[in-house]
C-alpha cells in the first residue's frame, strides 16, 4: 500500500515537474572571467603587489643582513673564544627564525589585504547576478569556473554579457 502511494505522489510530481520544466531558465557565468576584467580587481592587483614588493623588499635586507652576520662569524669562527661563539651562533639561528616568523607573517598580511581587498568586488559582483537572475526570470545561475557543472547545454543562458552590462551600469 505504501509503495503505492509513493509511485502515485511520485508519477503526479514528474508530470508536475515535465509540465513547469519547459517554463524554467537556466544561465551560467564564468565568475573569474567577469571578477578579472573588472578595473577594481585590476587595481587591486596592483595594491597587492605593491604591498609584496615592499615585504619582499624588507625580506631581501633582512636576508642580506643574515648572510652578512654568517660569514662574519665563518670568518672569525677558528679565533673566537667558546662562549663567544657559541653567543654568535645563537644570534644567527634567531635572526634566521625571525626571517621565517617574518616571511610568515608577510603571508598571512597579503592573504588578508587580499581578502578585504576582493571582498566588496565579489559583493559587487553578486549583487548584479542576483538582479541579472531576477530579472531575467532565471531559476538558476551557474558558475562554470568553479568546475561543479559538468555540462550546460546550449539552452542555457550565457549571463556574462548580462552581468557585465549590469556592472558598468552600478
Amino acid at each position: 500500500m505504501k509503495v503505492t502511494k509513493l509511485f502515485i505522489v511520485l508519477f503526479i510530481a514528474a508530470i508536475a515537474g515535465n509540465i513547469n520544466a519547459q517554463d524554467l531558465k537556466f544561465g551560467h557565468i564564468d565568475i573569474q572571467k567577469v571578477v578579472s576584467e573588472l578595473p577594481e580587481k585590476l587595481a587591486a592587483d596592483k595594491t597587492l603587489q605593491e604591498e609584496a614588493q615592499k615585504l619582499d623588499n624588507q625580506l631581501k635586507v633582512m636576508s642580506a643582513d643574515l648572510e652578512k652576520k654568517y660569514t662574519e662569524y665563518m670568518t672569525q669562527r677558528d679565533s673566537l673564544p667558546d662562549l663567544i661563539r657559541a653567543t654568535k651562533e645563537k644570534e644567527i639561528q634567531d635572526y634566521n627564525q625571525r626571517i621565517k616568523q617574518y616571511n610568515t607573517m608577510a603571508q598571512q598580511t597579503l592573504g588578508q589585504k587580499e581578502q578585504q581587498l576582493l571582498q566588496p568586488i565579489i559583493q559587487k559582483v553578486q549583487k548584479a547576478i542576483d538582479e541579472v537572475g531576477q530579472e531575467n526570470g532565471f531559476i538558476y545561475i551557474f558558475d562554470i569556473s568553479s568546475q561543479v557543472v559538468l555540462y550546460h547545454s546550449s539552452q542555457s543562458v550565457d549571463c556574462g554579457p548580462l552581468v557585465k552590462t549590469k556592472l558598468g551600469s552600478m
